[in-house]
């Protein structure tokens, strides 16, 4: 398949998730990943997760759901030895993605400025909490942090629980996002001449994403609210009970809204004075709910989704992690890939791709994600590192 990235190198600096699930994307766009590791533990994320084992081993969980098809070298830079690796580094790379608090590389002398002098083409993606200024920037954000303060949490939830945490780190991975998508389009400009630096803030990116949230209350005058299940702009469209379990409806268009009640048998629904247009219906939201789902005892919720689908009412069943992961839908569409024998695990990984295709194919990359260190006595050779040389940086402890 295409590789939009084939000959593109990444150096990737980066700890936890956002920086490292920027870089995942890069790599699976064929981009030559090099991770830059700290020698003693490396990645943070190398002692996250469920397997308790695995953390051990500096093979977290964690870890392997972002770092496939990179290759790991295992540096100390503050070491003179560890910084010239990272200088010859950049003289052979396109990009560098690093996520320490603002000022640390600079500290290193290994700051944008700094790295220009060998790279003056170098586009230099900087992932923080709050960006590279501003009153907050120099505070320490993880994704809790920042889901709490950009508004997330308030509007999580239902009026009764929330506050709450969206339930995987939203925040870090739109962080990522955002500055794979900045990489990619510094990498796309035809007119740049000279260096780019790309100041990502975790809070701005999430923010960013909540556009219709954001714009009720610049906009509108409406204080975004909770709502748990319930759709802001539309009724009915939510979670629903049927005589089973759990199904969501997006019954959005007045023709959709008029199939659902023809579909569970409520055609009166759709003359009452409360519900026959748009607007009644979401002042009315919860009487209409609780019609439906009356209605919607009498049958399952696999039974619903399928004479829903068929009248045009778009529908879906409420899916654990696991259900979702084995449907047929992602098997068939090569969302899931398998790492035999993975190294540092010992056993087969099975890990998700990107979330679209080119050309009909699905991005991959060809190897699974690296123990610490794998590579660095390969990209010092690349590097023109003599083998006296790798002996004697190993003696000095700077690789």
């Amino acid at each position: 398949m295409s590789k939009p990235l084939q000959g593109i190198r990444v150096l990737d600096l980066t700890n936890v998730l956002a920086g490292p699930f920027a870089c995942h994307q890069l790599a699976h766009m064929g981009a030559d990943v090099v991770k830059v590791e700290s020698l003693k533990e490396g990645d943070l994320a190398r002692q996250l997760g469920a397997d308790a084992e695995l953390n051990k081993r500096l093979m977290g969980v964690s870890f392997l759901a972002q770092n496939a098809g990179k290759r790991s070298i295992a540096v100390d830079l503050k070491h003179a030895a560890g910084k010239e690796i990272l200088r010859r580094l950049v003289r052979t790379a396109d990009v560098l993605v690093e996520n320490f608090r603002p000022g640390v590389m600079k500290r290193l002398g290994l700051g944008y400025e700094d790295l220009l002098l060998e790279n003056p083409r170098l586009i230099y993606c900087a992932i923080s909490g709050f960006g590279q200024d501003g009153p907050l920037r120099d505070l320490p954000a993880y994704d809790q942090i920042i889901q709490g303060m950009s508004g997330v949490m308030s509007i999580t939830g239902t009026p009764e629980s929330a506050p709450c945490r969206v339930g995987y780190p939203v925040a870090d991975t739109i962080g990522g996002i955002t500055a794979a998508f900045a990489v990619a389009a510094a990498l796309a400009d035809r007119r740049r001449e000279g260096g780019t630096f790309i100041d990502v803030s975790m809070l701005e990116a999430t923010m960013a994403t909540m556009g219709w949230a954001v714009s009720n209350h610049l906009i509108g005058g409406r204080e975004p609210r909770p709502m748990g299940n319930e759709n802001i702009t539309a009724s009915p469209s939510g979670t629903f009970r049927t005589g089973d379990g759990l199904l969501n409806i997006a019954a959005n268009k007045q023709e959709q809204f008029e199939a659902l009640c023809r579909v569970v048998g409520r055609a009166d629904l759709i003359d009452d004075a409360r519900f026959h247009e748009r607007q009644g219906r979401l002042q009315h939201r919860f009487e209409l709910k609780a019609a439906l789902e009356e209605a919607m005892a009498a049958g399952s919720t696999q039974a619903w989704w399928q004479l829903l689908n068929q009248a045009g009412v778009p529908a879906g069943p409420v899916y654990g992690v696991a259900q979702a992961l084995d449907h047929p839908q992602i098997a068939q569409r090569g969302m899931v890939v398998t790492f035999e024998n993975a190294p540092g695990v010992g056993r087969d990984i099975r890990v998700v791709r990107t979330g679209f295709k080119l050309d009909g194919k699905a991005p991959s990359v060809d190897a699974p994600p690296p123990t610490l260190g794998q590579h660095t006595q390969e990209i010092l050779a690349e590097l023109g590192y003599s083998g006296e040389d790798i002996e004697s940086l190993n003696a000095c402890r700077a690789v």
